[in-house]
């Protein structure tokens, strides 16, 4: 199992210097979000800069408007020419939101097929990521929020799977039973690890609900050799990087001791 590190976990760094961190820490490789720093320049040089610190496993498409990347549509074919053009393996997306009125992307992610040769031209793993309810009737403001729509989707559709642990327990704080429904369909190919409590999103495992060192042990036991991204909100970190890089360290030692036996 590789073991990745999200660059959105200390977005408020460099590109670089989360790179740097990451491979100081031991990590296996990145998953790169696109966000602002890919608007104004050369994006596969920017890509192949950071590839030489160290592996780029995945990238996440915008979930963001940014200039020059268009609608969402743009954005993930933009996404896969850029991971074709620089050799990275998978890519993630979010499903259309329902309540943020996104009906072209709409329209357009139910007239597909087939995921891995129409978007991923059976070069590049096209995943998408279950996402979290929210509000005080804790809504699943995006389509195939149910976990037996969303893998009926999938297979009909030829897509895989990012499976998202904070996104999954802000539904369900015992989400281990969603997991193996999802594992035993055989379509998940990355994981986003993190915690869920208290109405918030991507803590440190330990400071929200969310039975992880238990997920861990699951997921030991069903032999997944895929990638188990460490996503995570920059807030869980302290400001100084002596004190990041210790955190991060601490983080990497509690994976490795429960993913490597």
């Amino acid at each position: 199992m590789k073991l990745v590190l999200s660059a959105g976990s200390l977005y408020t760094l460099p590109l670089e210097k989360v790179f740097e961190i990451a491979r100081d820490t031991g990590f296996d490789g990145m998953e790169v979000i696109i966000g602002y720093d890919f608007q104004y320049q050369d994006n596969g040089a920017l890509i192949r800069d950071l590839q030489t610190i160290l592996p780029i496993c995945s990238l996440h498409a915008p979930f963001l408007e940014l200039d020059g990347w268009g609608n969402k549509i743009d954005q993930l074919h933009r996404t896969t020419r850029l991971a074709l053009d620089t050799g990275i393996p998978l890519i993630n997306f979010h499903p259309p939101a329902w309540m943020a009125l996104e009906f072209k992307f709409w329209r357009w992610f139910n007239r597909v097929r087939n995921f891995q040769k129409e978007v991923g031209q059976d070069q590049i793993l096209i995943t998408i990521e279950n996402m979290p309810c929210s509000g005080a009737f804790k809504l699943n403001p995006y389509l195939l929020g149910a976990t037996g729509a969303m893998i009926s989707f999938m297979q009909e559709r030829n897509l895989y799977m990012t499976f998202d642990t904070a996104h999954m327990g802000s539904s369900k704080a015992n989400f281990l039973q969603d997991f193996h429904r999802f594992y035993d369909s055989g379509r998940m190919r990355n994981i986003h690890f993190s915690d869920y409590g208290y109405g918030r999103e991507h803590l440190l495992p330990g400071h929200g609900v969310l039975p992880l060192t238990r997920f861990l042990n699951h997921l030991g036991e069903t032999g997944y050799n895929e990638a188990l991204t460490l996503e995570l909100s920059p807030h869980e970190f302290p400001k100084e990087e002596e004190l990041i890089r210790e955190s991060m360290s601490e983080i990497f030692d509690y994976l490795c001791q429960e993913t490597r036996f």
